[in-house]
């Protein structure tokens, strides 16, 4: 909800008064930026000179995949996600910091929608899904490259089907329930 105000004018006077940290986070962002590639470069060129996975696509193997995603992400966070944490941390303390009367003034965070912000979850259950079903069928330490088109698809409509059953069941018990207790309230 706008409180009336032009909210231009709140981060106009927001960015004349603070000019300072607004540059400074600027830069840490786009330096975080920049260190995601960079990372991600010299992980990559590492990860094959380790052996950690072949430099051949083709002869990458699911566990060869997990591995290398696991590692990015531990690399990720230490080298960046760490220290834009730190930053991060910072920068909320120092808000903290201002006074409410400015605060109010501003009023630079809006109101989000939090529909925006949903719906990322379910494919990353359908590859943890995939995952398994992989692991279980015994195509873990197999090159992706010999896998079929049809296996994959298949093996993507099984751990749906597999999700429908595993969520859709309680959830259709919890509905008719729901729906009972709705039939049988007194007004």
């Amino acid at each position: 909800m706008s409180s009336g105000k032009d909210d231009s004018t709140g981060w106009k006077k927001f960015l004349r008064k603070h000019w300072g940290i607004v540059a400074l986070f600027v830069v840490v962002g786009v330096l975080a930026i920049i260190g995601v590639f960079y990372v991600l470069l010299w992980f990559v060129k590492d990860a094959e000179t380790t052996g950690l996975v072949p430099s051949t696509l083709a002869l990458w193997t699911m566990a060869n995949l997990v591995s290398f995603i696991l590692y990015l992400v531990f690399w990720e966070l230490v080298f960046i996600g760490l220290p834009v944490l730190i930053v991060g941390l910072l920068g909320w303390t120092w808000w903290r910091r201002l006074p409410s009367k400015e605060k109010e003034e501003y009023e630079p965070f809006g109101r989000g929608s939090r529909r925006g912000r949903a719906g990322g979850g379910l494919s990353a259950l359908v590859f943890i899904g995939f995952l398994i079903k992989v692991y279980v069928d015994g195509y873990w330490n197999v090159a992706i490259s010999t896998w079929t088109l049809d296996y994959v698809v298949g093996s993507v409509i099984t751990v749906i089907v597999w999700m429908a059953v595993i969520f859709g069941i309680p959830a259709t018990i919890v509905g008719l329930l729901w729906i009972r207790r709705e039939m049988h309230r007194k007004p």
